[in-house]
C-alpha cells in the first residue's frame, strides 16, 4: 500500500529508513522513472514509498507525518534561572553561564 510519493528520492529514502527501524517491511518504487519524465506526465514518475503489511499502513502514515512535521515533539523556549538568558528547546544547558535545564 502506497504511503508516500514526493520527487525528493532522498527523501523517500529517508521515510523508508524510519520506517524499517519501526519494523516495518517497505519498498520504494518507481525510483529510476525520472528519465521518463517528458513522456508521462511528472507526478507519476516521482518515486513511491510502499508499505508490505496492508495492517500496517496507518501506523506507517502517522509515523511519516510525525518524521515530516518538525513542531511534533518541538519544545518551547526556557529561561535560565541563573543568568535569565532565553534558550530555544533543544538547549539542555545555558550557553552563556553552563546551568542545566531544569
Amino acid at each position: 500500500m502506497l504511503v508516500y510519493t514526493s520527487p525528493d528520492l532522498p527523501m523517500v529514502g529517508h521515510l523508508k529508513n524510519i520506517l524499517e527501524s519501526f519494523d516495518i517491511p517497505c519498498t520504494i518504487r518507481k525510483q529510476f522513472s525520472s528519465a521518463a519524465v517528458g513522456e508521462i506526465p511528472p507526478v507519476e514518475c516521482w518515486p513511491e514509498l510502499w508499505v508490505v503489511d496492508s495492517r500496517q499502513v496507518e501506523r506507517a502514515k502517522k509515523i511519516v507525518k510525525e518524521a515530516l512535521n518538525p513542531q511534533i515533539g518541538h519544545l518551547s523556549q526556557w529561561e535560565c534561572p541563573d543568568c535569565n538568558e532565553l534558550l530555544d528547546g533543544q538547549f539542555t544547558a545555558c550557553w552563556k553561564c553552563g546551568t542545566e535545564r531544569t
